[in-house]
């Protein structure tokens, strides 16, 4: 009986052209990271000032600016986090990915959920959360696909080794995007209840 063969997970083009790039991490912050960050403080500020009272609670300019600001210095400094965590998990199960290759996976993967805010531009609640739960999807294919690519996983070992690290990425990234919903809902909530005389 022959044996059944196990497919590979793709190698899309664009990762093995970001595979091959020589692009450093402070280029991968300045070309992804720091333009796809303000897509989602912007767009809470724009939602916030057009739908206040409806979709989200009424808040003056100044609370919505210290929110939308405390969230894009969230999502730099985690950029950084789970790149390290990428970094550390790499090592764990034997690859020693480089920390620039690390970054890249950090800043390229989240892409879809850094983009999903634009839909705040339609007021409909069911709507957003729909486009983030897709695409919260989207960046896990992006992982599971990428990781070998990015962290450079011998061709041998992609199956076992992919799983493994790209199931483990994707937890730590949950656990990142929680953690910046919560810094937010808790700034939101300190600024609205103690900083009232900032309207």
């Amino acid at each position: 009986m022959p044996k059944v063969q196990v497919p590979h997970a793709p190698h899309f083009v664009g990762w093995d052209t970001l595979t091959h790039s020589h692009l450093s991490v402070a280029q991968m912050f300045m070309l992804f990271a720091l333009p796809l960050s303000l897509v989602p403080p912007v767009m809470i500020y724009y939602a916030g000032k057009t739908y206040g009272g409806h979709m989200l609670p009424l808040l003056s300019d100044a609370h919505l600016t210290s929110i939308s600001i405390l969230f894009f210095i969230a999502e730099l400094v985690m950029t950084f986090v789970v790149a390290y965590i990428i970094q550390w998990l790499g090592d764990w199960v034997g690859e020693k990915p480089a920390f620039a290759d690390c970054y890249k996976l950090a800043v390229v993967a989240p892409i879809p959920l850094w983009l999903a805010p634009l839909f705040l531009f339609i007021p409909s609640f069911t709507l957003n959360l729909t486009i983030a739960s897709l695409a919260l999807v989207a960046s896990g294919v992006l992982v599971f696909y990428g990781t070998p690519s990015i962290l450079r996983i011998e061709e041998e070992k992609v199956e076992g080794a992919t799983v493994l690290l790209a199931g483990s990425i994707l937890a730590v990234a949950m656990v990142a995007w929680a953690v910046m919903m919560y810094l937010t809902l808790l700034s939101w909530s300190f600024i609205t209840f103690n900083l009232l005389p900032l309207v």
